[in-house]
């Protein structure tokens, strides 16, 4: 037996942001990802980020509320978010936005 590799293309990549005088302040990133174990396609939201002069207005909230009508409408049968451990105010934000905790991340970095 031997382990074969096969290229797939079965991502999309989908850039939410918001400028304010030409700058970015707040931006997002949803991949939509397809598998053989599914029928439908799964979301993955990542690199969720409001600059720190205009956090505190419902940018945010606001970037989350579209990535997940995106994954909605790109006809996802889940959507996932991740955080760093330390960050429970950040894992509360997800739970008053509709998300469960589940299940663990696992990591290797490379650089």
């Amino acid at each position: 037996m031997e382990i074969q590799k096969k290229e797939i293309n079965n991502v999309q990549a989908l850039k939410y942001f918001v400028e304010k005088e030409g700058k970015e302040v707040a931006r997002a990133y949803i991949y939509i990802i397809k598998n053989d174990l599914h029928d439908d396609p799964y979301g993955l939201l990542e690199d969720l980020y409001v600059d720190e002069d205009y956090r505190g207005q419902g940018l945010g909230t606001e970037l989350l509320k579209k990535t997940i009508a995106g994954a909605k409408e790109a006809g996802c049968y889940k959507f996932l978010a991740t955080s760093r451990k330390e960050r429970e105010v950040v894992h509360g934000w997800y739970k008053k936005n509709g998300f469960e905790e589940h299940g663990l991340e696992f990591r290797i970095n490379f650089f």
